[in-house]
């Protein structure tokens, strides 16, 4: 599968977030975790690649085994009183 150059940028953006599983970018991109540190490794800078992988290396929640809670995503205290891109008057 060729990946173009906005599926590449996304697969990066997607790795450096804390909750999006390895699984979630091997379901929506077909790569495996060792392919998506291939891919790091070679469109990051040597210093960028080294922070990332200090950062994901045995971080639970980048591991669908091993995450803590099973299904949605990190909400807010404050989100349901946020509508049209303002917070409400409280």
């Amino acid at each position: 599968m060729e990946l173009t150059t906005r599926d590449i940028d996304r697969i990066i953006e997607m790795a450096w977030e804390d909750r999006t599983t390895f699984d979630a970018i091997n379901f929506q991109f077909g790569l495996k975790e060792q392919e998506v540190i291939d891919l790091m490794r070679r469109e990051m800078k040597p210093s960028s690649f080294r922070m990332w992988r200090a950062r994901v290396q045995g971080r639970a929640t980048k591991h669908q085994k091993k995450r803590n809670f099973d299904e949605g995503r990190f909400k807010c205290s404050r989100q349901r009183t946020i509508s049209n891109n303002s917070i409400s008057k409280r």
